[in-house]
């Protein structure tokens, strides 16, 4: 099967959030084979280093479908680091739009 093939029996999932005393968190993302693909978070919050974002969507992909909130919580804790700063999102808020995503 070829990648084109895999992304088109993709099912597409869209998610937003507007984290209470933060910014608005948009997902994007496809679940293939009971699990998270092609995540793409975006939304009017900031993080510092601006690499910081594609190491979350990394550490989200594979994860599986049903995850819980502490698993997605835990997977994007373990990809920022201590020098990471976050402005109006926070991992919780992040589990939160990617379950309202696959709901």
């Amino acid at each position: 099967m070829t990648k084109h093939e895999e992304r088109t029996d993709a099912t597409i999932h869209h998610g937003e959030y507007k984290i209470p005393e933060g910014k608005l968190v948009v997902v994007d993302l496809h679940v293939m084979d009971g699990r998270l693909h092609a995540v793409q978070l975006s939304g009017d919050f900031f993080l510092e280093p601006p690499d910081t974002l594609s190491m979350i969507n990394s550490a989200l992909n594979g994860l599986p479908r049903d995850a819980t909130s502490t698993q997605i919580e835990q997977a994007v804790q373990a990809a920022i680091g201590a020098d990471v700063m976050m402005y109006g999102i926070t991992a919780a808020g992040i589990a939160v739009v990617i379950q309202r995503a696959l709901a």
